[in-house]
């Protein structure tokens, strides 16, 4: 059963936090060392990626504590996976290993969870880079930009590359709070495809950063969906910043106006004072289920925040539903 035959039977369950678990684990600067890296002269903790490399252990125990919660769908450890986000820690050349590596570790547990009558899937995260390619990162210079459209695409290129040939059934762009940043992406994925031959399902997600409704670079829900109507997409939805309740108004634009897929994997309510997020499981449920109710989703799943306890209970709650069927545009 392809990915696609599986979307027409359900709504298929996404997995949560990849982050959230790993600080459970209280990891210290050794933990994200090994051999090869023993003298490497970068503070390397909270490189998360790198773990996949370096406590494989620990990423794969993730990956099997959301595959027995329910989810259909896991998430590579490859958020920032990419030669921008990993020059912070002076592993620019880990890039194509750090993906083919996150790619393999979910591809295995993945297959170990594998059944015919429920198969599960790998979505090759790809994070924002931390430059945007919309606004200037100096209030002096307003026309300055540290990262252009080329550059952005080079660099998510050698990222899919090695999300493809560790085993990815789809690729997921995910977290867009610069609709031009996640264009460059797209092109990326279409020159890679044309080069190897072959084509994944794409998914894109973006991220509504506060109450205005609109993108960090100034996007409504509206134009964020036409900046990107141009790529063939398998799904279209948002992640991150709001909890579900803030977030379930511009959902129901995507469901109005989206020809593909609709998802959302909403953060676990928004952070409290300490950068904690409290909303339960039962919580996180309970402000979905409209979202359900009105047939607006394909794929749910979770943020910042999440757990295997959150996706069980989401879980439970979308098999009470029918998918949102696929229409022409309103």
């Amino acid at each position: 059963m392809t990915l696609q035959e599986a979307a027409s039977n359900r709504i298929l369950i996404l997995d949560g936090a990849m982050g959230t678990m790993i600080q459970a684990y209280r990891l210290g600067e050794h933990d994200f060392r090994n051999a090869e890296l023993s003298a490497h002269p970068h503070p390397l903790k909270g490189n998360n990626d790198l773990l996949s490399i370096t406590r494989p252990d620990v990423i794969s125990a993730i990956h099997r504590a959301y595959l027995e919660a329910g989810a259909d769908i896991l998430e590579t450890n490859t958020f920032n996976s990419n030669r921008i986000s990993q020059a912070d820690y002076g592993l620019e050349d880990w890039v194509y290993r750090l993906n083919v590596e996150g790619a393999r570790l979910a591809r295995i547990a993945v297959d170990a969870f594998f059944t015919h009558d429920r198969p599960r899937f790998v979505a090759g995260s790809i994070g924002p880079t931390n430059r945007t390619a919309s606004l200037s990162p100096d209030v002096n210079d307003p026309g300055f930009r540290a990262v252009d459209f080329d550059q952005l695409a080079e660099v998510y290129a050698e990222q899919i590359r090695g999300l493809i040939d560790g085993g990815c059934d789809a690729l997921l762009v995910e977290t867009v709070f610069d609709t031009l940043n996640a264009k460059a992406a797209l092109f990326a994925i279409g020159r890679v495809f044309e080069e190897k031959g072959t084509t994944l399902p794409v998914m894109v997600s973006g991220t509504i950063t506060d109450a205005s409704g609109r993108t960090l670079s100034g996007q409504t829900t509206e134009a964020f969906l036409t900046s990107i109507a141009h790529f063939p997409l398998f799904s279209v939805g948002l992640n991150c910043a709001l909890g579900a309740r803030d977030m379930q108004p511009y959902i129901e634009i995507m469901a109005r106006r989206a020809d593909c897929l609709v998802s959302a994997h909403p953060n676990a309510g928004l952070p409290n004072e300490m950068g904690a997020y409290d909303e339960s499981p039962a919580q996180m449920a309970e402000y979905l289920r409209p979202f359900l109710e009105k047939n607006t989703l394909n794929i749910l799943g979770g943020c910042c925040g999440t757990t295997p306890a959150h996706i069980s209970a989401l879980a439970s709650l979308a098999a009470q539903f029918s998918p949102r069927q696929v229409t022409a545009i309103a």
